[in-house]
């Protein structure tokens, strides 16, 4: 197979294009459903705010551990059939919530709930590295935009769709069976995805690539080495650290974006815990709160994609994460519906100015020869401040009343605004 036959142009990449296409759209289906609603579930059955808690920081703690060797494991492997095995074994989990509400006990259903998301997050760790080293192959440098940005959009409107849908059906089923349908809607979704994911042809059966971000992922074993290559260079025969890399990578750059992590996740796990224990919302208007944020999120990012942003990253980022701190803020003077949705379109605004920042200012602060180096400590930054924040919510929420974290929430994620202002 010529690399000539992925030329944008072509048949086969017309029909790559297309199969990335109903991936994210189908995979929306399950967005807007099972991964919308799973923590609003378990927060109607009685879930602790540790437990809740635990739906992210348990991820996140898998990523952690299972990076480094996924990274090592992919190497000489292809990549598709890599990406297609990891996405079935993850995306068979959304399946296996399905009859947890026929479950007589509530108990057992928070347990299989907390359970089966563990589980999903190893291959779903797996398929997380292998898809990003398949796009990359699979999609030419000219259109990865233009192909992002269409997904983009398709997996807003789907999820929006589905997201509306999920409500009106538990509004009208009997609590905890409609979410049993909506589990399973969402798991049909999932595997289609998987389905057209399958589906993709690679240049060649791709082996990772030399400058794939996967080649830099090495197994524990070895991380020691890895790092020691990144991080230091050798010099009259002695090894010496590269300083000024890690004074840039460890120093407030760094810092600033693990605070704004951390206290970005400190009120996400409380957020399904005050909508429903506090405000009392119905399913059907957090499924209508969900959409109204994809849909200004979706909005956002076709607005600012159409600018030329040239250097304005910083103040696309500084600008989002002040703003950032204002959702819980509206939430906190919330007593019924009319604040809440308010917040929610207030909320997919400022995620799109938000997500544009964050990742374009990160590209700008890295060194194009450095990089990897970079975005691997990156990775473990991301990841940490996932791991505390969604902890340390869950701990505050044991002395402190949901109303006034909201308050409390809106003030730390203030602070960190401040911090990347100063250092981002």
């Amino acid at each position: 197979m010529s690399l000539a036959q992925f030329h944008p142009t072509t048949p086969t990449a017309r029909a790559n294009f297309r199969h990335l296409y109903y991936d994210i759209g189908w995979f929306g289906l399950v967005s807007g459903s099972t991964m919308a609603f799973l923590a609003v579930y378990a927060t109607r059955l009685g879930a602790s705010s540790f437990q809740i808690g635990l739906l992210t920081a348990g991820p996140a703690v898998v990523n952690l551990l299972f990076s480094l060797p996924f990274g090592r494991f992919l190497e000489n492997r292809p990549i598709i059939g890599t990406s297609y095995r990891s996405s079935i074994l993850q995306r068979m989990g959304f399946v296996m919530l399905a009859p947890l509400p026929f479950l007589e006990n509530y108990a057992d259903q928070v347990f299989g709930v907390i359970l089966i998301t563990l589980l999903m997050a190893v291959p779903g760790t797996l398929l997380a590295i292998a898809f990003n080293a398949m796009f990359a192959d699979v999609v030419p440098s000219e259109m990865r935009g233009p192909i992002t940005s269409k997904r983009n959009a398709i997996l807003a409107v789907t999820m929006t769709l589905s997201a509306v849908i999920s409500g009106q059906i538990l509004d009208r089923v009997d609590f905890p069976y409609g979410y049993g349908i909506i589990f399973l809607f969402g798991g049909v979704g999932a595997l289609l995805s998987s389905y057209h994911i399958g589906r993709l042809r690679s240049p060649k059966e791709l082996s990772v690539q030399v400058n794939s971000p996967v080649r830099y992922l090495p197994r524990i074993s070895n991380a020691g080495r890895f790092f020691r290559q990144q991080f230091t260079i050798k010099a009259q025969g002695k090894t010496t650290f590269k300083r000024g890399l890690l004074r840039s990578m460890l120093g407030p750059f760094m810092v600033s974006y693990l605070i704004f992590y951390t206290f970005q996740y400190v009120p996400l796990p409380l957020f399904p815990l005050y909508n429903v224990r506090v405000l009392d919302l119905s399913d059907g208007i957090i499924s209508l709160g969900t959409a109204l944020f994809n849909v200004m999120m979706m909005f956002g990012s076709i607005v600012l994609s159409r600018w030329a942003l040239g250097s304005r990253y910083k103040l696309l980022l500084t600008t989002g994460a002040l703003l950032y701190s204002v959702y819980p803020l509206i939430l906190f003077f919330a007593r019924d519906e009319t604040l809440f949705l308010i917040a929610s379109l207030f909320g997919g605004l400022v995620i799109s100015i938000l997500n544009i920042g964050l990742i374009n200012r990160l590209m700008e602060r890295s060194p194009d020869d450095e990089r990897p180096a970079f975005m691997a400590v990156h990775n473990l930054v991301l990841n940490l401040g996932i791991l505390v924040g969604s902890l340390l919510g869950p701990w505050l929420a044991d002395s402190i009343d949901l109303r006034t974290l909201m308050l409390v929430s809106g003030g730390l994620r203030a602070v960190a605004g401040v911090l990347l202002m100063r250092w981002g």
